[in-house]
């Protein structure tokens, strides 16, 4: 009687491939460097580099164009070993194409806006320029009409593009999988999109500042300035036509929220701001005393008009003296405003109707506007604008 021990099931003479994971798989252009080849007449040597020409995951067979010139298959099965390169392979090709289609956005966003908001424009460019940026902030910018948009269905475009612009030891073409074209015609493409909406956005907001700042302001928007973080304000009187009849606001200041008062919004500012906010406040008076000059009015009701209607400010020192006397027609209304010991003043809260305005609705913004946060923990309490404005 024969042992159970010693019977074993039979075994084929050729045993098939090793059961493979979805790590052991391969694509057209991966770079992959030789570890092991049992084939005795290579000259192939561990380290020997080379780039992926076709795998076949069933019979785990990987075809390798070596960079030495053969074309020695690894029979992944029967102990060949290969390693991956790092940084290297089909993402190298995927993110050369990223980067063509990036810099080609960019260059076609510059030439939509010299027709569009710039030197050949016609028209009020401002306006445009405010509506573009509102529809790209949106996340609607693919769909404004004249904004240049990839045509990712457009295979001979893509086949083109991937010719000019994938490195040159790049599988062909024609050797690509359906999805490797896919991958490789959305990989221009949609950086393409992505860099015509950043670069369009950021020629708006060159027009729509001022000063031609061409940074994102989301962030001091009206509707997301929160307390402790940096706005644009201007008072609720501010708000003038222009020539074109258009609402703008002559300066707007850069301050930090600190608090709320009667719906209204108080803020803190730098030195530099503050000597703004005075002088701004001289030159409203000088601009009212000769506007009653031009009525005619004699000079002693004038000064009184004048002191009725706006407050004297002037520097005392570090401390802004504010004269409200006639305003309020109160001989106690005189504000003594010193800076806090970080050298900020808060002038006028919780006296003047303040509030945080849109830094493109400003002909002027006086003082920094500071860097979004790189990662911003927003508190749900934002400052809506003034009432009307």
């Amino acid at each position: 009687m024969t042992s159970s021990h010693s019977m074993t099931p039979p075994q084929p003479d050729h045993p098939g491939p090793a059961p493979h994971s979805a790590a052991d798989t391969y694509q057209v252009g991966d770079r992959i460097a030789l570890e092991h080849t049992s084939d005795p007449y290579t000259r192939l040597r561990p380290g020997d580099e080379g780039t992926v020409r076709r795998y076949d995951p069933d019979q785990q067979v990987l075809e390798v164009d070596w960079d030495s010139g053969s074309r020695l298959s690894m029979l992944l099965g029967a102990g060949d070993r290969v390693r991956r390169l790092p940084g290297v392979g089909w993402q190298r090709v995927r993110d050369a194409l990223r980067e063509a289609g990036a810099e080609a956005g960019r260059n076609a966003a510059q030439w939509w806006a010299q027709d569009t908001i710039g030197g050949r424009a016609r028209g009020d460019v401002t306006a445009t320029a405010r509506e573009v940026l509102t529809q790209i902030e949106a996340a609607a910018g693919r769909d404004i009409d004249g904004l240049p948009a990839a045509e990712g269905d457009d295979l001979a475009a893509g086949r083109t593009r991937y010719t000019e612009h994938a490195p040159p030891d790049a599988p062909k073409w024609e050797a690509l999988t359906g999805q490797q074209r896919d991958q490789a015609r959305w990989a221009w493409c949609d950086r393409f999109d992505d860099a015509v909406e950043a670069e369009a956005a950021r020629l708006c907001r060159v027009v729509l500042h001022p000063d031609g700042d061409d940074r994102d302001l989301r962030h001091i928007y009206p509707d997301q300035v929160r307390l402790g973080g940096p706005g644009v304000f201007a008072g609720d009187w501010a708000w003038t036509p222009n020539a074109a009849g258009d609402m703008r606001i002559p300066v707007g200041y850069v301050g930090t929220l600190v608090d709320h008062w009667n719906g209204w919004a108080v803020f803190t500012c730098t030195r530099q701001v503050a000597q703004a906010i005075v002088a701004d406040q001289q030159e409203a008076r000088d601009r009212y005393r000769q506007d009653l000059t031009d009525r005619g009015l004699p000079e002693q009701v004038r000064e009184r008009l004048v002191d009725e209607s706006l407050a004297r400010m002037w520097f005392d020192g570090d401390a802004i003296v504010a004269d409200e006397t006639r305003v309020h027609a109160d001989p106690a209304a005189v504000h003594r405003i010193t800076p806090d010991s970080d050298g900020r003043y808060l002038v006028m809260g919780r006296s003047w109707a303040w509030t945080p305005v849109h830094p493109y609705a400003c002909d002027r913004i006086a003082g920094e506007i500071p860097d979004p946060p790189p990662a911003a923990d927003a508190p749900a309490n934002p400052v809506q604008g003034a009432p009307g404005a």
